[in-house]
């Protein structure tokens, strides 16, 4: 009854569309996919997915965002809605013989839960660059796992390969109209479930299967509701495709959003986009990184980078189109997380939120100065903080600290200018950002008070209380003829902060660096003797 009225209200013109007969010889039209959409067999085998308010991030960027919770299906992703779809149509003697996939990991795993429902054989191929933890899914579901190429497309030319030779039916991950559809269910659940008008809704886009389904639904009943599809910079597929009105095959792409490392978007689900998405948003890793923590403030929950894309893109377009007081969905698609990925998403979220600068500074090579750098720091929190005695005439410290913003980190730079600090601005630079913050340092330079053993390099780590001061109450304390020859500092988010910091001291003098080490009150551990100190950092008087 509910398609009877729908097609009365659509004029027919609305449900056609042709797609080029010269590539595909296809012509789908739109009342096929609203059909196949309405009667998707989905939930024999997925959840219907809660829309949760996320307060948090409503209250930081003055719109009201939901989260289209994808996450939580039986895979931790949208993509057994459409993979199950198009699998509950095979024959008996299609099932007997078995499918066969390529994926980069989460259609993987949607095609072997179905595979395992449905009582068939599934082999799928997957990118020898997917994440370990999403092979052993696969491989967890019985199906049998064929590691090939750098790239899903790779993969997916691999997969067609095993389907001519070994007549099993290739799933296509997005470009089949029952895949589409199995997705466009989310579209359906949407609706449903949000009680306010909605502005926009947020996709990630890889091939476009999820884009075009949920487009296709939502566009035909509610017109007004913005699509806005979303790409990491790396991998913008569609975004160019979009731009030239013609498929663009990507050269290569990033992996970092491995879900969506696309080379080519299908001919159905460019079409699709064509006709119904509203504009696409791209962003880098980053931004990414800083979409996952956004999450995980709100939710306690970790998403894998491909399923925060949708955030990431809400967030710029927000900042980009300036709204505000509007009800934004995101469809945070896909929870797959790699664990050894965490540190990089830590570490880069910051940055992606803008709350975090890196600066390269130079100092005068002589005691006091970076007493003085650090008063011109003040009371903002340092994020990280190296240094290495050369033997020039002036020293370059590398120093991460917290900013509020673009601006905040731009005057800040202003600030050490004016105070005769020759400073450099690297937030931006992705070579410091991946490497070059790790190599900072070097060995001590030989001198003559070190070769006549009049003074001596003693190395100590310490633990102070993570708080605004705590470093200048540290220098303060030292005696100005002790020399600070190394310094590092990194925040791990925790209550206490380490350091470890290298101090030229008389020989004879000792003993006082050991009472001010009782007097300043930190814990802390003497490395000087530690071997790996006197392989990398050390003077080398041999």
């Amino acid at each position: 009854m509910f398609l009877y009225h729908l097609e009365r209200l659509l004029p027919n013109s609305k449900w056609k569309l042709k797609f080029n007969s010269q590539k595909n010889n296809i012509i789908l039209f739109m009342e096929d996919i609203l059909r196949k959409i309405l009667k998707a067999r989905v939930y024999d085998i997925a959840i219907e997915s809660p829309l949760e308010k996320a307060e948090k991030l409503s209250k930081k960027i003055n719109n009201s965002v939901w989260f289209k919770r994808e996450d939580l299906q039986p895979v931790f992703s949208f993509k057994l809605r459409g993979a199950y779809n198009r699998m509950s149509r095979l024959t008996k003697d299609e099932l007997k013989k078995g499918v066969v996939a390529s994926s980069a990991g989460n259609h993987a795993q949607g095609v072997a839960l179905s595979a395992s429902k449905l009582n068939c054989r599934a082999v799928i191929v997957m990118p020898v660059t997917t994440p370990p933890m999403k092979i052993e899914a696969v491989r967890s579901l019985n199906a049998e796992v064929i590691l090939h190429g750098e790239t899903y497309d790779e993969a997916f030319i691999k997969a067609q390969n095993i389907s001519q030779k070994e007549s099993l039916v290739f799933i296509h991950p997005f470009d089949d109209p029952e895949v589409i559809a199995g997705q466009g269910t989310i579209g359906i659940e949407i609706l449903r479930q949000s009680d306010e008008t909605i502005d926009a809704i947020y996709i990630a886009v890889g091939g476009g299967g999820l884009i075009g389904g949920i487009a296709t639904y939502i566009k035909n009943l509610w017109p007004k509701i913005e699509i806005i599809g979303v790409e990491t910079k790396d991998a913008s597929a569609m975004t160019k495709s979009l731009q030239q009105n013609q498929i663009i095959e990507l050269s290569d792409v990033g992996l970092f959003a491995d879900g969506v490392a696309v080379k080519k978007v299908g001919q159905k689900t460019f079409e699709l986009a064509k006709k119904y998405v509203d504009s696409m948003v791209t962003v880098n890793s980053d931004e990414i990184c800083a979409s996952i923590k956004d999450f995980y403030d709100d939710k306690r929950v970790i998403l894998e980078p491909a399923g925060a894309l949708a955030i990431a893109g809400l967030k710029a377009d927000v900042i980009k189109r300036k709204l505000k007081n509007k009800n934004l969905v995101a469809i945070t698609c896909g929870a797959n997380m790699n664990f050894e990925r965490l540190r990089f998403v830590a570490e880069r979220a910051v940055l992606g939120e803008e709350k975090e600068a890196m600066f390269a500074i130079e100092i005068p090579e002589r005691a006091g100065s970076l007493k003085e750098l650090c008063k011109v720091i003040g009371n903002r929190n340092l994020t990280e903080f190296s240094y290495r005695m050369s033997h020039t005439k002036n020293a370059h410290i590398f120093i991460g600290i917290e900013v509020e913003n673009k601006n905040d980190r731009n005057d800040f730079l202003k600030k050490l200018t004016s105070y005769g600090f020759n400073s450099l601005d690297l937030s931006d630079d992705e070579l410091t950002k991946v490497h070059l913050r790790h190599m900072v340092g070097g060995r001590l330079p030989i001198t003559k008070d070190l070769q006549d053993k009049s003074y001596k390099e003693l190395l100590y780590q310490f633990e102070f209380p993570e708080r605004p001061g705590a470093l200048m109450k540290f220098l303060e304390g030292m005696r100005k003829d002790w020399t600070i020859s190394i310094f590092h500092y990194r925040n791990h988010g925790a209550d206490i902060g380490r350091i470890v910091v290298g101090v030229l001291v008389k020989t004879n003098d000792i003993n006082s660096w050991e009472n001010f080490i009782n007097e300043i009150g930190y814990k802390s551990s003497d490395e000087t003797n530690n071997p790996a100190y006197e392989m990398f950092l050390g003077a080398n008087l041999e």
